[in-house]
């Protein structure tokens, strides 16, 4: 069965997120994901806030940019958020965005290495394991978690490219793809991504995680149109979604048929009501999932 979930967009001031999260718990969102995106919010504060206001809801931070991190400082961080809230956080790490990088000079020359390094690392340190190890990037001398989660936890990666998408099947438990990305690029993702895994021999589950921006009520197609403009993916074909809850759950379908096991909606950056749009898609949107399309859905 397809998660559903919704993004919390750093668009809003951080005193907004806790009215956001009393909503997703209360409306029965299965997943409430946030993102670390520069200059905005971290990803660790508020993942740590969101499951301290709620009880049920899994949140997700998709993702956070390994440049501005070091790796064990990561793994202490994601190993307490597992500890204190055990199968509640999810965690997705990436390249990101090259240009903000730049900006705080963290942008290095292979951003690839950096990213395979960091995971291999990762996984590692949160299965418990002490490491030694030289990289490129990462070097750690006798490193091991003293508090490392007590079961075993899976972390995503975000891609875009060929040479990401096979890294990410041999050395992520999951990837992550942007709101970019329509069905068709969904199967090309999938694809890529089992050639990484093929390669590395892994034949255990891998989540893919895909965005959908997604836009309802008055002015729905239009701010649908402008954000998809503003990132210059208005003429990609199959690309977000405007409309009622039908619409929507249509849309969800499709991204499923291609091979994502969770969709997050994301609403555009000018939402009017994010806790609306939160019950939105878990009252309305949810529960059209479980049913059969209506014909010509």
């Amino acid at each position: 069965m397809t998660v559903l979930g919704a993004v919390f967009r750093p668009q809003l001031a951080p005193e907004r997120l806790r009215g956001v999260c009393q909503t997703a718990e209360e409306a029965g969102l299965e997943e409430l994901w946030l993102w670390e995106d520069c200059f905005r919010e971290g990803g660790i504060s508020t993942a740590a806030a969101a499951l301290a206001w709620t009880e049920r809801v899994r949140v997700g931070v998709g993702l956070l940019p390994v440049p501005l991190r070091n790796v064990a400082v990561t793994a202490m961080e994601a190993a307490t958020l597992h500890r204190m809230f055990p199968g509640r956080a999810v965690l997705g790490v990436g390249h990101g965005v090259q240009d903000w990088m730049g900006q705080v000079g963290a942008r290095v020359e292979s951003p690839v290495t950096l990213l395979r390094e960091h995971l291999l690392a990762l996984r590692a340190l949160l299965r418990g394991e002490r490491l030694t190890t030289r990289g490129r990037y990462v070097g750690l001398d006798d490193v091991a978690l003293d508090w490392p989660p007590e079961q075993a936890v899976e972390v995503l990666a975000g891609a875009t490219g060929p040479r990401s998408l096979r890294l990410a099947g041999e050395a992520a438990d999951g990837t992550v793809l942007t709101a970019s990305t329509p069905p068709d690029g969904v199967r090309r993702a999938r694809r890529l991504i089992d050639e990484g895994r093929a390669a590395a021999g892994r034949t255990g589950p891998h989540r893919i995680v895909v965005y959908l921006l997604a836009a309802t009520g008055p002015g729905a197609g239009e701010r649908l149109r402008a954000e998809l403009h503003a990132e210059g993916v208005g003429d990609v074909p199959g690309l977000g979604v405007a409309g009622d809850a039908e619409a929507v759950a249509a849309a969800v379908r499709r991204l499923a048929d291609a091979g994502a096991g969770t969709v997050v909606l994301q609403p555009t950056g000018d939402e009017p009501d994010p806790e609306g749009f939160v019950r939105f898609a878990a009252r309305e949107v949810r529960p059209l999932l479980d049913r059969a399309p209506r014909q010509g859905g």
